[in-house]
């Protein structure tokens, strides 16, 4: 932005009422989201967006049964497409990361991960270099009778990256060979727990999954010199049995590694917990002030949840001391499905 204060850009599901990507103003001191300006263009379902290290480029998956990617140049509150979207060679694409000079997306109906090559101008190319399948299945027979890849990232490191399945209760690690999704290791979570999301430790020795479909996250070890991945305990994210629906969402560390963070949709709910060496300690939980929180992001020591049945996005200043979130405000995004601040 001209005055050099940071953005949020806000995804949502247009097939479900969303206005696509939306561009808000964050406040530096409050957390506060004003909305700027939407996308000008009509891609569809953009449920997961992730920025260009250097915050001039915006990429978006579309999250369909003919899945792609975007690119988008980001100048001042605008966004402006470069190029077309590019298929994905996949079906549903929920989350996308970028490593080794490609976007990753996690394709959740094939069950598989594309690779899409960036161009030095951070377009797209025209195609994947490279889709790696998975196989596999769990105990769970309405959500995992197939593989279901949930979510890919690069580990802290840069040398891996990361993909968490919901339908085969597993993580896999890969590398990149030509362009294309190796694999260089498969780490079994607990039969049925249906994990969702990762997120790492910021000093790289640990990573927490969220299970969606048992309400609870799962600590691992992790070891970036051989990129493997060591299930050690799974803690619940909420202090009783559920009351009804609850399933975990997003999960976030904090920068200083202290806290972890998790958004649980039907109880919805956020958790706030202790890191504690290899283990988690649940410090409470506070309403998302909204339904169904699909997603979890922090930023400057506020937490956003996007709310995605009521159509708001949340915003919560963190109390440094307790971990505890206070609730701020929120704006009205229908549909919303992710927060991505830079």
């Amino acid at each position: 932005m001209a005055d050099g204060g940071r953005r949020a850009f806000i995804g949502s599901f247009t097939a479900a009422g969303g206005p696509g990507i939306v561009t808000a103003a964050v406040d530096a001191d409050s957390g506060a989201l004003t909305v700027l300006t939407g996308t000008d263009d009509d891609l569809p379902d953009p449920s997961y967006l992730a920025l260009a290290p250097d915050g001039g480029t915006l990429y978006a998956v579309s999250e369909t049964s003919d899945g792609a990617v975007a690119a988008y140049r980001v100048t001042g509150t605008r966004l402006d497409p470069l190029g077309s979207p590019t298929p994905v060679a996949g079906s549903g694409p929920t989350y996308l990361g970028l490593y080794d000079g490609h976007v990753l997306t996690a394709n959740y109906g094939s069950g598989s991960v594309s690779a899409v090559p960036v161009r030095p101008d951070g377009s797209l190319g025209s195609a994947p270099s490279g889709v790696l399948p998975h196989t596999g299945s769990g105990p769970y027979t309405p959500r995992q009778q197939a593989p279901h890849a949930h979510q890919v990232q690069a580990d802290p490191s840069g040398r891996w990256a990361v993909s968490v399945d919901l339908g085969t209760d597993s993580v896999r690690v890969c590398t990149l060979t030509d362009g294309r999704p190796e694999l260089h290791g498969e780490y079994a979570l607990r039969p049925g727990s249906g994990p969702r999301h990762l997120a790492f430790h910021p000093d790289g020795t640990h990573a927490y999954v969220i299970n969606e479909l048992t309400p609870t996250v799962t600590v691992c070890r992790w070891d970036t010199a051989d990129g493997s991945l060591k299930p050690l305990a799974e803690t619940p994210v909420l202090p009783g049995a559920p009351a009804g629906d609850a399933y975990p969402s997003g999960i976030v560390a904090s920068p200083d590694g202290r806290f972890l963070w998790t958004a649980t949709r039907g109880e919805d709910v956020l958790s706030a917990f202790a890191v504690e060496g290899d283990t988690l300690r649940l410090l409470g939980t506070v309403p998302c002030r909204g339904h169904w929180p699909r997603a979890l992001t922090e930023a400057g020591g506020f937490l956003y949840a996007a709310n995605e049945r009521s159509g708001d996005v949340a915003w919560f200043a963190v109390d440094p001391a307790s971990g505890l979130p206070r609730y701020g405000g929120s704006i009205e995004v229908p549909a919303a499905s992710c927060v991505l601040i830079g």
